[in-house]
């Protein structure tokens, strides 16, 4: 465990629908227990199978409103009409704690997060390719023809943005990709920063102060 006085890392996830970031986090969470993902408010309704607090917070409008109000949101936004946002209440506790932090959010997210909170780690997630891709989506057999088109530009949009986050995965072998991300996050615990106050008495020890 880090000392409670170590802070934790925020770590900003995007990628287009599609690149497999929601099973590389969860292939990451079941390897590194000092990873947290953030669960986000939404006002949209709960789907079958969807437990609040489980899969998101579940929110009224007016509730996800006075929110914004109070400044109680890193990112937020407004998709098909309904409104979804990361509580930075929560966000604060785990760092604060000492864990790691993960918010899963497309691009747009991740220039607010960037804007308030400059230390924050990010990470761009692609395909190894659209034809790639387009396969993924159709293998999904959710969507219909003209949803999976859809999906395929707004990921070019997405995509586009990949030169403003600090670290690029490339989703060719899943396995490889979980490894990098995994290594990305173990190496930022091996900061000199976070290092000297883990090992103070050592580091005194080893320098005869």
């Amino acid at each position: 465990m880090k000392p409670s006085s170590l802070l934790g890392t925020l770590y900003v996830l995007s990628a287009p629908s599609g690149a497999g970031k929601t099973s590389l986090v969860a292939a990451i969470l079941e390897r590194d227990r000092q990873l947290r993902v953030s669960v986000s408010h939404t006002t949209r309704p709960m789907r079958p199978g969807e437990q609040d607090g489980i899969n998101y917070h579940f929110t009224g409008v007016a509730d996800f409103q006075a929110m914004i109000r109070d400044g109680r949101f890193l990112e937020h936004a407004q998709v098909f009409g309904n409104f979804y946002g990361t509580s930075g209440d929560w966000v604060n506790e785990q760092l604060a704690a000492g864990l790691d932090v993960i918010l899963e959010i497309d691009w747009q997210g991740a220039q607010q997060v960037r804007h308030l909170r400059p230390d924050c780690v990010s990470i761009f997630i692609a395909p190894p390719s659209l034809s790639a891709l387009r396969q993924r989506l159709s293998g999904r057999g959710q969507d219909a023809p003209e949803v999976i088109e859809r999906r395929l530009r707004e990921a070019t949009e997405e995509c586009s943005h990949y030169p403003e986050y600090d670290y690029l995965v490339i989703n060719d072998d899943f396995h490889t990709a979980r490894d990098q991300l995994l290594a990305i996050m173990q190496s930022g615990r091996l900061r000199i920063e976070p290092q000297q106050q883990r090992h103070e008495s050592l580091l005194r020890e080893l320098v005869g102060s």
